[in-house]
């Protein structure tokens, strides 16, 4: 089998399989040459409401500027905290930070990765201005308990559902469970435009249309603006993209849950979970093939010497990812927060067992089958 190569992400094999629809979509758009906002974003906005169950969405720039506006939305400012956890894209605190606030953290969940919800009412203070629950890898959080002491603290929820849009929780779809649920399309993202894209949903009129106007320097009409906003609008060519892509999601995904089941049962079947030299991904609330499931943005493992690992796949061709070798607590731009190593530990321990494999719905048979082989070989050598 060797010869194999597996990248982490094949956006050109996606591609193939629908560049008939997208090169119609992207014609319509540069036929009409209407580019910021308008119909497409707004036909893009609906649908993706719709997928959600949330009342409205705002298209945005970025998944980043989506939980910018979101926080702004919420009069998030300087003086002001908002919780969220250390093991997360940046992005997550670095909104936090760019209004003036301050990032506070609450260790994760070590079979999910995400917000562990019995530490997080500790963090609360009457300055918490809001908590944001990362739904990460394609997950979401537990977010009963999270929700409920949010509730009975007063504090608003935003979702950061930038992995994880299709994923559900009881039921529910990730990023409409909070007061605000943000989306990024970045290309490598299950839903990825040709460029940077976001979403911002809420079934609250007042906050969609708040986030409305930040989008656009706070503008209620053309040239009359109610406060200081921003530039984070969609463009209508990102939106054909997504509108086409949107319609493939669920199949998407479902290929990526299949291929996510196929390394965690050879993997279990190789004896290495059993020696506890690996680790596979807990989705932990799946039930039965209902909707409540992961989609596997990332599929990631725990792994004994990570390094060591990583390095000899890539060796072989198998391309893989550290999300994420520092949390956010040991970042040199948060020294001035105070933490220290050893504050969060289950996310410290993450950082160092953390990498993800190539699970992208294409992955050839073939492929899945060389990753798993190769894996096996490491540590039956050692």
């Amino acid at each position: 089998m060797s010869g194999i190569n597996v990248p982490l992400l094949d956006l050109r094999a996606q591609y193939a399989s629908i560049r008939d629809e997208i090169r119609t979509a992207v014609d319509e758009v540069l036929e009409s040459q209407y580019f910021i906002l308008g119909p497409k974003v707004e036909e893009l906005e609906r649908a993706v409401a719709a997928y959600t169950g949330a009342r409205f969405a705002v298209g945005v720039s970025s998944g980043t500027d989506a939980l910018l506006a979101s926080l702004m939305a919420l009069d998030v400012g300087p003086g002001d905290e908002a919780v969220t956890t250390p093991f997360t894209f940046f992005s997550t605190a670095g909104a936090v930070s760019r209004l003036g606030a301050r990032p506070v953290f609450v260790d994760i969940d070590p079979a999910s990765f995400n917000m562990n919800p019995a530490r997080l009412e500790k963090a609360l203070t009457p300055k918490t201005k809001a908590v944001i629950p990362v739904h990460l890898f394609g997950q979401c959080a537990d977010m009963d308990p999270i929700l409920e002491v949010c509730r009975r603290r007063g504090v608003p929820v935003v979702e950061d559902a930038a992995q994880s849009i299709g994923a559900d929780y009881k039921g529910r779809r990730a990023g409409a469970m909070g007061a605000l649920g943000i989306f990024s399309f970045f290309p490598s993202k299950n839903l990825g435009a040709f460029g940077d894209g976001g979403m911002v949903v809420t079934s609250d009129a007042g906050l969609a249309e708040r986030v409305r106007m930040l989008r656009t320097h706070g503008e209620h009409q053309r040239y009359f603006h109610r406060e200081v906003g921003g530039n984070f609008r969609l463009d209508a060519l990102q939106a054909a993209v997504l509108l086409v892509k949107l319609g493939h999601l669920d199949d998407w995904s479902a290929g990526r849950l299949r291929n996510a089941r196929y390394y965690s049962g050879k993997l279990e079947e190789s004896g290495l979970t059993a020696e506890g030299l690996i680790t596979t991904p807990t989705m932990l609330y799946e039930k039965g093939g209902g909707r409540n499931h992961h989609i596997f943005n990332q599929y990631t493992l725990r792994v004994r010497k990570r390094d060591g690992l990583k390095a000899f796949l890539q060796e072989r061709g198998v391309m893989t990812a550290v999300y994420y070798p520092v949390p956010l607590h040991l970042q040199e731009c948060y020294k001035d927060l105070g933490y220290k190593k050893g504050d969060f530990p289950e996310s410290e321990k993450a950082a160092g067992e953390v990498l993800s494999l190539p699970v992208y719905p294409e992955l050839m048979d073939g492929q899945r089958d060389f990753v798993v082989a190769a894996i096996t070989e490491f540590y039956k050598a050692r």
